[in-house]
């Protein structure tokens, strides 16, 4: 039987050729496309549609040193990936800012020392050109100093703890948002207001309880304050601890969304009612916030901006330019719960 042509891959002459224009001009647009007109830009790129040229990815990193690829990396637990929301979120605004730049987006998950370890060899020995940091624990820094020591470039989502000079980060105001909601829950008239703080080797948990301390003149009743992970589990564990302490509580501030759920949960098996007895609000916005019942008071972080302004400080720091940091303002959403 006789076996079909086999199908030759377009190469780059052919797409000057169909294109009109020097084999140079075709390398520079597939390299960023600096020092090329518009007329000729535009013509390379209906050539490579039309001729179906595909760049050799082996080929072009031993030409530029580059791997062509970004790694986000999630200092978390495997099972925190499918749990909290905001990380597929995030890493889903990520990879469609990098589809842009035709970069693919390799997800590294570290949450134990080994996997921190072998995350750091794998990103130290030239598999990616950058890293998006996420949930960066001030616990876990060594992987942090690990990355900045091989100057790869890097930022994080959030402020790195105790990296701050030495690496960029997009961050959302979360001293401001905790403290838009405090004044919200003062507002409805609730006095005996506890929180749920997060965990206090990220930058969000500090600042956030920062806000609630300095709200009360930065030296509050420590009874009425509880600390979880942020997972729902911990949410419900610290309301259980705050009823136990402070049974006449009226409001809860919790540092996620997660969290909140949790102690709504435990505030309905204990037969208060939200937010008739005590009110209840989260911090994050995450979608089954406006579905619960009661649908949950918040406050909304951009994550899709913070993801596109992570890639955008990212690639500029892959081109050479210095590392920035930005803070992003955060809404409150005021639902039925507070």
């Amino acid at each position: 039987m006789t076996q079909p042509p086999r199908k030759i891959r377009p190469k780059i002459d052919d797409v000057a050729a169909e294109a009109g224009v020097s084999r140079g001009t075709v390398s520079r647009v597939l390299n960023g496309g600096h020092w090329v007109s518009p007329a000729s830009l535009a013509a390379v790129n209906a050539a490579i549609k039309k001729t179906g040229y595909r760049v050799n990815p082996h080929a072009r990193s031993l030409a530029t040193n580059k791997a062509h690829s970004v790694a986000f990396l999630l200092t978390e637990s495997h099972d925190r990936l499918f749990e909290d929301p905001n990380f597929e979120v995030l890493m889903r605004g990520a990879a469609d800012a990098l589809a842009i730049h035709d970069i693919p987006l390799i997800l590294l998950l570290a949450g134990t020392p080994g996997e921190q370890r072998r995350a750091a060899d794998f990103l130290t020995a030239g598999h990616v050109d950058g890293v998006l940091l996420v949930s960066s624990h001030q616990s876990r820094k060594g992987i942090i100093a690990d990355i900045i020591s091989a100057g790869l470039p890097a930022i994080a989502c959030g402020v790195p703890l105790g990296f701050e000079k030495k690496m960029g980060y997009v961050a959302a105001d979360d001293y401001e948002g905790a403290l838009d909601v405090l004044r919200h829950l003062e507002d409805g008239g609730r006095r005996r207001i506890a929180t749920i703080a997060g965990p206090q080797d990220t930058s969000g948990g500090i600042r956030r309880l920062k806000a609630f301390k300095d709200h009360h003149g930065g030296s509050p009743d420590e009874s009425l304050i509880a600390y979880g992970d942020y997972s729902r589990e911990s949410g419900a564990a610290a309301m259980r601890e705050l009823l136990g302490r402070v049974p006449d509580l009226d409001a809860v501030a919790a540092g996620n969304d997660l969290m909140a759920l949790g102690a709504i949960d435990v505030l309905t098996e204990a037969g208060l009612r939200t937010p008739q007895d005590v009110a209840v609000a989260g911090f994050d916005d995450i979608g089954i916030s406006a579905t619960a019942s009661p649908s949950l008071t918040t406050v909304r972080q951009p994550f899709g901006r913070i993801s596109e302004e992570m890639v955008r400080l990212l690639l500029d720091v892959i081109d050479g330019k210095q590392p920035a940091a930005i803070t992003v303002p955060t809404e409150l959403i005021i639902r039925q719960s507070a």
